[in-house]
């Protein structure tokens, strides 16, 4: 009994435990979820919390954005996400989609004049550049790098928007998706007109490009801005130059359209480091240098006026070495070319040199000018890795006698030569055709005759020792009297066929003149803008053709400018006809002069200013006659004389019956003839500067030129 009891005790114990243990188990549990709920709605709460504060924030920055398009926009809000096109083309306008002109011009964008707007990477593009650790996508501050551009046209697809390489860079949008594009933010803005630019040359040898006004205005011609850190990449010759913009006024960023800039370059942070491609010269010293095959060395050198002046009058000579250390598997050739091509190559110099081994160059002996300025040595490496020494020196011309000199090619004497053997005593050598003194003339001839030779070739005749004739050899193509070790290198350079990148297939000398007279691809200097630029093709136009204008110049000489006498504006290729016409003088062959008694050029864009070197030429008055009265109006005062006429001449009779017309003492007049005003006015207003033949206007003048002229 007592047994069943304890076993019944145990038991009720036991379950009393276990409903403990569960009661105790399931509040547990309980008390477990009832804290994850809480922590749930905690994190619910907070959630909601955050996105409310990032909401709010959005929402801040989208009206901070919109605040600050407005006011950079000067009230018209335009800040649109595209997708980044890059497309070929320079300067900085880009092409948005047509819904964007819809935009704009629902706010009169278009009637507040030219439209700029800033280019910048997303957020989100330069948050990832930061990530990488490149940060070229983000400024200082960590926001996406920007630049500003113009727009080109409203053509590009809808959500697309087309950038040129200089906006591509400048934005920051090198590093973009893998598929080249990039997501872009385009905001309207407005610029203030530029007064001042401080530009700083990326290499030392921007210093050496002659022209840096007309470099300048031929690359911002094609931009309507620039901002602070922008990288401007110019061209000169077929060479890039890279100028990094430091400082703008009066802000950070500036329109260039329709304004006076005025610009500061300053040297390369390289520039004492020496690694220019240019290195500097001095006469009468030598440099040593080590080029690869196919590779190119420059130097350069400069002639002041006092000795290109004796080199003109054949006092001086201009000597170019190069001297090779000996090497049969190296050589190089030497080139030479005047500012403004500062680059010098195969195919585009004015002096060279491809002898085999160590060469010289007499500039002055090429019958090309060799005057004051700047040129430019190009070294190239032929075959091998050649170790070289250049030097430039200036010797003085040694007149030498003809007593025992060689003759010229053909071995004919001159008449000078001729009296002067009959004169002096002298014979002619049979063999080497030398003057040689009577008294040793036979000694002479039989050892002449033995040792000597004269080369057959036509046009040679150079007398060479026996054993020398073997290696002299002429080309079977052009001539040319050579050395046998020469042959193969003068067959190499001068007769293989080249391609120009015009299409055109020549051989060496050939290609020269052609990339220096008709190659649409040469480089000259544009007599409008003054910049060394590519010529083009032929001018489309007739007249531009007959003038001797380029493509470029035809393009160029269509921009207008004011009149330095009459303001009225002129098309700078019609200019010196407006001159001739309306002004009764060419700016080609006068000068105007100016009040600070300076002979100006009427040249537009390539302005030149000199001293005054003939006043009685300068001070002839140009003129035009009044046919009534004989009256002479000055060339500043010519616009008066159909004012003239018309209230002198033609002014109806006073009430008190005065006569209107009123002549100098000592004029004849055989009747008083009356014209019409419009007769007078048609027929004097413009005369033919060639025939005399009197036109109504320019454009009629035109007409008459092209059809009679």
């Amino acid at each position: 009994m007592d047994f069943e009891l304890r076993a019944a005790k145990e038991k009720w114990e036991r379950e009393q435990r276990e409903k403990k243990e569960r009661a105790r188990q399931r509040a547990e549990r309980e008390k477990k979820l009832k804290e994850e709920a809480a922590k749930r709605q905690q994190a619910i709460e907070a959630a909601q919390r955050a996105r409310r504060i990032e909401e709010e924030k959005s929402a801040l920055a989208a009206q901070q954005r919109q605040e600050e398009a407005a006011w950079l926009g000067d009230g018209i809000v335009f800040d649109k996400e595209y997708v980044g096109l890059p497309v070929p083309g320079s300067g900085d306008k880009i092409k948005l989609p047509a819904s964007a002109f819809s935009d704009l011009s629902s706010q009169n964008a278009i009637d507040k004049g030219p439209m700029f707007f800033r280019v910048s990477g997303s957020l989100d593009q330069a948050s990832a550049s930061s990530a990488t650790g490149s940060g070229r996508n983000q400024t200082e501050d960590g926001e996406a790098r920007f630049t500003h551009a113009g727009v080109l046209e409203f053509t590009a697809d809808e959500g697309f928007v087309e950038i040129p390489p200089h906006v591509w860079q400048n934005a920051g949008l090198a590093e973009g998706a893998a598929d080249g594009t990039a997501k872009v933010t385009v905001s309207y803005v407005r610029l203030p007109k530029g007064t001042y630019a401080k530009l700083r040359a990326e290499s030392p040898d921007f210093i050496d490009v002659p022209n840096h006004k007309a470099v300048l205005e031929t690359k911002l011609r094609q931009h309507t801005s620039l901002s602070v850190n922008d990288l401007l990449t110019v061209q000169h010759a077929g060479v890039d130059y890279g100028l990094r913009v430091m400082e703008l006024k009066p802000g950070t960023s500036v329109s260039v359209l329709e304004t006076d800039l005025e610009v500061d370059i300053v040297a390369s942070e390289n520039s004492q480091d020496g690694r220019g491609r240019l290195f500097p010269l001095e006469l009468g010293k030598s440099l040593k240098g080590v080029v690869a095959q196919g590779q190119y060395k420059y130097y350069k050198f400069s002639l002041d006026k006092s000795l290109a002046k004796s080199v003109a009058a054949g006092e001086l000579n201009v000597l170019v070495h190069l001297n090779i250390e000996k090497s049969d598997a190296a050589d190089a050739d030497v080139y030479i070319a005047a500012h403004p091509l500062l680059f010098p190559t195969q195919h585009n110099h004015q002096w060279s040199s491809h002898d085999k081994g160590s060469k010289v160059i007499m500039m002055s002996s090429f019958g090309k000018e060799v005057g004051e300025g700047t040129y430019t040595i190009g070294v190239y490496g032929f075959t091998g890795t050649t170790t070289y020494e250049v030097r430039v020196e200036v010797k003085e011309v040694v007149v030498e006698s003809l007593k025992g000199q060689k003759l010229a090619s053909g071995g004919t004497l001159s008449s000078d030569s001729t009296s002067q053997q009959m004169d002096d005593g002298f014979a002619k050598c049979g063999n080497c055709s030398q003057l040689i003194p009577q008294k040793t003339f036979y000694l002479h001839e039989a050892y002449c005759r033995r040792h000597n030779v004269v080369c057959k070739h036509p046009n040679c005749g150079v007398v060479l020792r026996k054993d020398e004739m073997e290696k002299h050899v002429h080309c079977e193509r052009c001539g040319q009297a050579l050395h046998k070790d020469e042959l193969e290198k003068h067959t190499k350079v001068f007769h293989e066929p080249l391609k120009c990148g015009c299409g055109a297939i020549l051989e060496m000398q050939q290609m020269v003149d052609h990339k220096a007279s008709v190659c649409p691809l040469r480089q000259i200097t544009c007599r409008f803008c003054g910049d060394m630029v590519q010529a083009g093709a032929e001018a489309e136009n007739v007249r531009d053709r007959l003038r001797g204008l380029t493509q470029h110049e035809s393009s160029c000489g269509s921009r207008t400018a004011p009149c330095d006498l009459c303001r009225r504006a002129v098309m700078l290729k019609e200019m010196d006809l407006h001159m001739a016409a309306a002004h009764g003088h060419s700016s080609q062959t006068e000068a105007l002069l100016d009040t600070s008694g300076m002979l100006v050029s009427g040249h537009r864009g390539k302005t030149t200013v000199e001293a005054r070197t003939a006043p009685s030429q300068a001070q002839t008055p140009s003129y035009i006659e009044c046919p009534i009265c004989s009256r002479k109006f000055e060339g500043h005062e010519s616009w008066q004389l159909n004012q003239h006429i018309d209230s002198e001449h033609l002014t109806p009779p006073s009430q008190d019956g005065a006569a209107p017309m009123q002549l100098d003492p000592g004029v004849a007049v055989e009747s008083p003839v009356r014209v019409p005003s419009s007769t007078t006015r048609r027929s004097l207003s413009v005369a033919c500067p060639i025939c005399g033949m009197a036109v109504h206007s320019e454009r009629d003048l035109s007409s008459h030129i092209d059809m009679v002229h």
